[in-house]
């Protein structure tokens, strides 16, 4: 018996036999072409390009209507083969250099590889992964073989990566779950497969080498636990720890749309974090009360050049519309001027990660703030909105960005369009913003808390990097009490905090932020019936007495194992 830790993904228990897929990149070669032959290599790529999206239509045929999100990422998908400049990018390549479509493919991806490297979010970071996937499902085109998957009896699948596409053409009644080598909690094969109900893990490190076809596998979705033949006594715990998972599942989902009140009467607002139009129905199913993060950088990151003040105002109204009468959190425009480089005419950055980057951008390119604002501040008048301003990180700059909002409301007043004064945040995702969050809050109506990004800059550590990945750790002393120091100056000014990072939907640590005061989480939305849940089993007196205990510990496996111990005592399940 080998157990094996992964990431959970998509929460369920799963027991059954292991059928490996094996896939990976296609090996391809450089090709030259003469001349003549450069026209009739284009004309291939478009068949191949044709091929897939004629393929991906079909994965869509197979998605039932209810199941939103698949279908809408399956959607993008076909938006980003469309994409004129990745299309126009390839064809160059193949006419300046000769060469054929498999090759200028691979080199146009590192292209677009190096823009997605330099955005700050993680989130939008990954999306690459999906380019990455189309590509090679191109490529296979171009060769004439086609990337299936076919599971004709009831297994678990094991392979190195699963793309989203490959993910919906799974099948829940063969496919029992499924392990990865890679991946993450905010992949879009993660939100496949949780709006499929097929229990996941993944970042399993060599496990397709750790287990054979065949081979007796339990895949626990939430713990991220994979057991390779286990022993009879520990099949019969997970076959009872498998149907008290589906039991919760349903109980969840039952009150998943009743709001989030401890034992002893605190209200805590449980909200969403949203990047596309297509995601809103999900998170309403699953209770969002309003937005907290909505991720306006998609139009901008999908799209050659900078979208206009119209794209951006129909979007936006969409969204309010869709989340109404519940409030939309936007987070201005949050990406480096490197993906704009060409068009704000911006020198390149030796390192763009801590650079000319989100409100800093913004600040530097007026225009291009204000057309984002005049766009949010327009829809506005559809529903409830709040404006959060990302990577504050001193004062002059809230300021700065606060004087920018007040001149376009100004505007907006001269033109006839009467809009509200909305509530304006600062995220709070530099140390040094947190150092000063008693300054902060005093200009502010609402503190965001974006723990992805304050970690990282807190411990010097860049969680994408695998040499130093394991050092990242939301339950560090240092963090936790710079979340507290935050969460104390927003109190004792009057004002709400919330948290929109991953730590937000974490189940360990909500009692610990209930604790610490917090007003609004904001999360993924398929964790929102679960954190709702945890809230209505413990009291803010409780919690505020676990935080305090907490914070008087010295490293995060002491803290890890006490709130686990914590749990247990409550008899609380997630």
């Amino acid at each position: 018996m080998k157990r094996l830790q992964g990431i959970g993904v998509s929460p369920g228990v799963a027991i059954g036999p292991a059928y490996l897929l094996l896939t990976g990149n296609v090996k391809i070669s450089r090709r030259i072409l003469t001349p003549s032959q450069v026209e009739k290599e284009i004309d291939r790529l478009h068949r191949a390009l044709a091929t897939t999206i004629k393929d991906l239509e079909e994965v869509k045929r197979h998605i039932p209507p209810e199941m939103v999100q698949p279908l809408s990422i399956i959607d993008a998908h076909i938006l980003m083969l469309k994409d004129p400049s990745l299309i126009r990018d390839t064809e160059q390549f193949i006419r300046r250099h000769y060469v054929n479509a498999e090759w200028a493919l691979r080199k146009v991806l590192k292209k677009y590889q190096r823009v997605f490297d330099s955005l700050k979010d993680f989130y939008l970071r990954e999306r690459i992964h999906d380019l990455e996937h189309l590509i090679e499902r191109v490529i296979l085109a171009l060769q004439g073989q086609n990337e299936s998957v076919e599971i004709e009896e009831p297994a678990i699948v094991i392979a190195h990566d699963l793309s989203p596409a490959d993910t919906a053409r799974l099948k829940p009644d063969t496919t029992q779950a499924f392990v990865t080598e890679v991946g993450s909690r905010t992949s879009h094969t993660a939100i496949v497969a949780r709006s499929l109900g097929i229990p996941a893990v993944v970042a399993v490190k060599g496990v397709t080498e750790e287990i054979s076809p065949g081979d007796l596998v339990i895949v626990d979705g939430l713990s991220g636990e994979v057991i390779v033949n286990p022993s009879q006594e520990v099949i019969e715990e997970f076959i009872d720890r498998r149907l008290e998972c589906q039991l919760q599942r349903e109980r969840f989902l039952d009150l998943a749309k009743e709001p989030a009140v401890t034992l002893d009467g605190r209200r805590v607002f449980v909200r969403a974090n949203l990047e596309l139009l297509d995601e809103i129905p999900m998170a309403l199913e699953f209770g969002a009360e309003g937005v907290g993060l909505f991720r306006t950088e998609y139009l901008y990151v999908t799209k050659e050049g900078l979208p206009s003040e119209e794209e951006l105002f129909i979007n936006y109204r969409q969204v309010i519309e869709g989340i109404r009468p519940n409030i939309v959190t936007f987070r201005t425009l949050d990406i480096g001027g490197d993906k704009f480089a060409k068009e704000l005419n911006l020198p390149a950055e030796i390192n763009p990660a801590l650079g000319l980057r989100a409100i800093r951008l913004c600040l530097k390119n007026i225009e291009l703030f204000r057309t984002q604002l005049r766009a949010i501040l327009r829809a506005s008048v559809y529903g409830k909105i709040r404006i959060m301003f990302p990577l504050i990180s001193g004062l002059n700059e809230l300021l700065e960005a606060k004087k920018v909002l007040f001149e376009v409301l100004d505007e907006l007043s001269q033109e006839g369009l009467e809009v509200d004064v909305p509530e304006c945040g600062a995220m709070i995702e530099v140390p040094t913003a947190a150092a000063i969050a008693d300054i902060l809050a005093k200009e502010v109506d609402f503190f965001s808390i974006g723990t992805n990004d304050l970690i990282q800059y807190a411990l010097a550590i860049d969680r994408g990097n695998e040499q130093v990945a394991h050092l990242y750790e939301p339950l560090h002393p240092g963090i936790l009490r710079i979340i507290k120091h935050v969460a104390e100056a927003a109190k004792k000014t009057g004002i709400k905090v919330a948290m929109c990072g991953e730590m937000a939907g974490e189940p360990l640590c909500v009692p610990l932020l209930v604790g610490m005061g917090f007003d609004e989480l904001s999360m993924n939305p398929q964790t929102i019936p679960i954190i709702k849940n945890i809230i209505r089993q413990i009291s803010y007196e409780d919690c505020q007495k676990l935080a305090k205990e907490i914070l008087s510990l010295s490293c995060a496996k002491e803290i890890r194992s006490y709130l686990e111990y914590w749990f247990q005592q409550k008899d609380l399940a997630f």
